[in-house]
């Protein structure tokens, strides 16, 4: 599940937090919301952002073997 939390400081300051998002596109998620909260002054990256998408694949070999008779 992905979630975006907010947290609004008195002095005008919003820490966001992102999970359930994989790789970097998160940031792509968050763009047009930073750029109308204003200037980004700190940004640190979780270790969601560097794991990667595990994509799971299955091949199956299969062989024939004939009699000679």
């Amino acid at each position: 599940m992905e979630t975006l939390e907010f947290i609004i400081y008195p002095d005008g300051r919003v820490k966001e937090t992102v999970t359930g998002i994989v790789g970097s596109s998160c940031e792509e998620v968050t763009a047009a919301i930073e750029e109308q909260l204003g200037i980004v002054v700190n940004q640190q990256q979780t270790a969601e952002y560097y794991a990667q998408e595990q994509v799971q694949s299955t091949t199956v070999a299969s062989q024939r073997n004939y009699s000679d008779w």
